[in-house]
């Protein structure tokens, strides 16, 4: 589709900006471009004017930015955002647009100007659903690392970790806590680091088929200091904001071992000086070892299993909690 629209005088000045500048016309047929927009994306000016705006799309844009900006355009209303496009050699190009309309006259135009991301000082652009989404595999490849003895531990660890989700989602909603967003990932991603200290623990006591002796209980008692001092380590070595901070983390593998009546270990702590994300893996923790066969146990039923939360709740488990947890099933 070509345009005869000619481009107004009022906006040849935009095409001497440093960044990537488009200016279209009101159905985003392209108009013109500068020469930093053809440096970038390898398109030559006179091979794309009279072309949709949109035919660099990637399809790699989440369409929801699309929504918002046709949203905001029809509006005439300036618009914000991130594209994923891709350049004449199909390299993609993360870029942040902004979309500003222009009336003159009776005409419409949309000036769109670009700051291509891998060219800010941060250096590497990271959508928020990005930087969950590699925390996660951190933290679970950090977590299966340290417990590669043990094949079914990493499935253990992941169930873990799912449990979690959905009980502290629930719990949120249940009783209106208003959690923030970023918690409730931390605390999900964070969870399936709780036995990281077990690393640290003698094979012959770790899957000791029969009762351990009370020396050998202290034994176990420490890894979560141990836990503690291994994250430590390794977060001081972090430099990336997504995975820096560990609070939500130490907090689970310190205490998820602390019983609500203060007979836990490894500090006796009762009740809320329990952290919450704690008391949540907590339940999740023995839910999932009790209804899985281990070298020193059967497995028992989720009837029984939730029997026995339910009758532990204000000993053992947060009782709010754990009422919540037996209402998943």
């Amino acid at each position: 589709m070509k345009t005869t629209l000619q481009l107004p005088y009022q906006l040849k000045g935009f095409l001497e900006l440093g960044d990537a500048v488009i200016i279209t016309d009101s159905h985003h047929i392209i108009l013109e471009v500068n020469d930093t927009y053809q440096t970038i994306t390898g398109f030559e000016r006179n091979k794309i004017i009279g072309l949709k705006a949109g035919f660099i799309k990637s399809n790699l844009t989440d369409q929801s930015t699309y929504t918002s900006m046709k949203t905001s355009l029809k509006q005439l209303i300036p618009w914000s955002g991130i594209f994923i496009n891709r350049k004449k050699s199909g390299e993609l190009w993360h870029s942040s647009i902004t979309i500003t309309p222009f009336q003159i006259g009776e005409d419409l135009f949309f000036i769109g100007i670009f700051r291509a991301l891998e060219q800010l000082e941060e250096g590497l652009y990271l959508s928020e659903n990005k930087k969950i989404e590699v925390q996660r595999e951190l933290l679970k490849v950090l977590a299966i690392s340290c417990e590669i003895r043990d094949p079914g531990t990493e499935e253990h660890l992941i169930r873990v970790q799912e449990l979690t989700e959905v009980l502290i989602k629930a719990h949120n909603k249940k009783n209106n806590l208003q959690l923030e967003p970023n918690y409730i990932n931390n605390v999900i991603h964070s969870s399936i680091l709780h036995d990281i200290g077990k690393a640290g623990m003698p094979e012959g006591i770790l899957y000791k088929p029969g009762a351990l002796t009370s020396y050998e209980r202290k034994i176990i008692e420490m890894h979560p200091l141990i836990g503690a001092d291994i994250l430590n380590k390794m977060s001081k070595e972090i430099n990336y904001d997504f995975i820096k901070s560990m609070e939500v983390a130490e907090n689970i593998i310190l205490y998820h071992h602390e019983k609500w009546d203060g007979t836990g270990y490894p500090f006796n702590l009762k009740g809320e000086e329990i952290p919450l994300e704690a008391r949540i893996v907590s339940i999740v923790d023995v839910f999932d070892a009790l209804t899985t066969r281990r070298p020193y146990k059967d497995s028992w039923s989720k009837e029984k299993a939730l029997t026995f939360i339910d009758e532990n709740k204000g000993k053992h488990f947060d009782p709010s909690i754990a009422e919540t947890f037996i209402s998943l099933f």
